[in-house]
């Protein structure tokens, strides 16, 4: 789960399976808007060879928060200072959330990571240059991650559905939310910040949020 990514372990969710009555529980990890590139477009956007300067690991392995950061350019206005996540992966993604659609003027299309199929495009501008992308920009699904282990523990599997229960003042319950279960992932859910903002989850830890 990056402007950032604020990372809230130590808070817990419940979370229901579809087909159980059983009440399980996981930490939450909160994300706002955040960037991953592709080498390519790290490259144009920063210069030839670059690297992406980690900052804080976060809650799946092998994964980081870095210093840098970029600037989306939409239809009808921009947002700066936009955290970008690493490693590098094979294709730009941008993670926005629903809010941002109207500064931006892109749609917010719901998609699960990695699914870029019918999103909307936008320009990343860098300190060394900018890059168009024609698709890529999404508004993250809920998840759970999770190991392959875990899953079956819990009687879980990749891909269902379940629905994530939060207690307190502003607490409530949210449905449609994905188990993302491999082997490469650690017990995790991701929400935005706006989901969290609306139950009134409190920030624990450090935040990566883009500072105006």
């Amino acid at each position: 789960m990056a402007s950032s990514l604020e990372d809230l372990t130590g808070l817990l969710a419940s979370f229901l399976g579809e087909r159980s009555e059983q009440s399980l529980t996981a930490t939450v990890g909160v994300s706002g808007r955040h960037v991953h590139l592709s080498q390519g477009d790290l490259e144009a956007l920063f210069g030839a060879g670059y690297e992406l300067t980690p900052i804080k690991n976060l809650s799946q392995p092998g994964q980081f928060a870095s210093k840098e950061t970029v600037t989306l350019v939409g239809p009808k206005g921009v947002i700066e200072r936009v955290r970008v996540l690493g490693p590098v992966r094979s294709q730009t993604q941008v993670e926005i959330l629903a809010g941002d659609s109207f500064k931006l003027g892109v749609p917010a299309m719901v998609r699960m990571s990695g699914k870029l199929e019918g999103t909307p495009g936008i320009t990343l501008a860098g300190p060394k240059g900018a890059v168009t992308i024609p698709s890529g920009v999404m508004v993250a699904a809920r998840h759970i991650h999770m190991s392959l282990a875990q899953a079956a523990s819990m009687g879980l599997r990749d891909g269902q559905i379940v629905s994530i229960a939060f207690g307190g003042e502003r607490g409530g319950r949210l449905d449609n939310v994905a188990i993302r279960a491999n082997d490469s992932s650690e017990l995790d859910c991701h929400i935005d910040t706006e989901e969290a903002n609306a139950l009134r989850i409190v920030k624990r830890a450090r935040s990566f949020e883009s500072s105006k």
